[in-house]
């Protein structure tokens, strides 16, 4: 039997209709928001499980201290507001000293951080000079030693300059957290991004070193100013080791040196320091939300250009 060959008798085979282009978009449009969907309720779900601490410590400072022991149930039942009174009664020195105390030293640490690293940071991306990255390699190992390795010779650095007496331990301790390798890191990083024809600009309408630096790139690095002094406050502000060290005098306490008051030798009474803890969590909170979009763009920023 001899096939006819379409080719010979001039009749073409009949083929597939394309589909229309309508539904190939269609179906884009549906995984692309299947997808966003996925992405929308992951974030939520992390939101949330990151929000379960929280929620917890406001719970736990609600709770008489047979019941912060016994469970862990969100919903206080009785509600007790023993906790708060005990916090506010029972703190030495008070809440109000601690609270000036911490905004005080994390204040200060924060505009050194910012002044220096920004110094340094634009040194380190602009200027020429012999053994520059040998340098910024040896400020980057700098993260590497622990604290624990350089109490001993900070210690007695202070002591010899006077600063663990009376209000000059505040001193000592601006003076070790004055400027940080993370600081200068995320600042040389960020102007490394900021286009040199800027600064040349500036220069042939007659400014100078300092007046570019402080008038034209200085504005431009808003973002990571901000993600720094975000991160800077936060740490000082929770900061318990150089506190510890140098604070000698209660009247100079930070809010985590209060906190840990409520740590006995055998047992912990939770509903006064959860008191504490949410009270001191709440001005980071809204440093945060005033400040998180120019913390984003800045860590962002600082991560592009290498």
């Amino acid at each position: 039997m001899t096939i006819p060959n379409p080719a010979a008798t001039g009749s073409a085979a009949p083929l597939a209709a394309p589909a229309p282009k309508a539904d190939v978009a269609l179906v884009g449009q549906r995984g692309k928001r299947m997808r966003r969907t996925l992405a929308y309720v992951l974030l939520i779900s992390y939101a949330v499980l990151m929000f379960i601490p929280f929620a917890w410590s406001v719970s736990s400072s609600l709770k008489t201290q047979a019941d912060s022991v016994r469970d862990l149930a969100l919903i206080p039942t009785p509600v007790s507001l023993d906790g708060w009174q005990t916090a506010f009664n029972e703190l030495d020195p008070s809440l109000p000293r601690l609270f000036f105390n911490s905004t005080i030293i994390a204040a200060a640490v924060t505009l050194s951080n910012v002044v220096l690293g920004s110094m340094a940071g634009y040194a380190f991306a602009r200027l020429r000079f012999p053994g520059r990255e040998v340098l910024f390699i040896l400020v980057l190992a700098t993260m590497m030693i622990p604290d624990q390795l350089r109490l001993v010779p900070i210690y007695q650095i202070l002591r010899g300059l006077g600063l663990l007496q009376d209000e000059r331990q505040y001193f000592g301790v601006v003076l070790v957290l004055a400027i940080s390798a993370v600081s200068i890191f995320l600042m040389r990083q960020y102007f490394m991004s900021i286009p040199r024809a800027l600064e040349e600009a500036a220069k042939i309408d007659g400014a100078g070193f300092y007046t570019t630096f402080v008038r034209v790139v200085l504005p431009l690095a808003t973002p990571a100013i901000a993600a720094i002094a975000i991160l800077q406050f936060q740490g000082t502000w929770n900061g318990f080791f150089w506190p510890t060290v140098i604070l000698q005098e209660r009247a100079n306490w930070t809010l985590p040196l209060g906190i840990a008051q409520f740590q006995d030798l055998y047992a912990t009474r939770w509903p006064p320091l959860m008191a504490v803890v949410v009270m001191s969590t709440v001005p980071i909170l809204i440093l945060y939300i005033f400040f998180q979009r120019y913390f984003v763009e800045g860590i962002a920023a600082a991560g592009v250009k290498g």
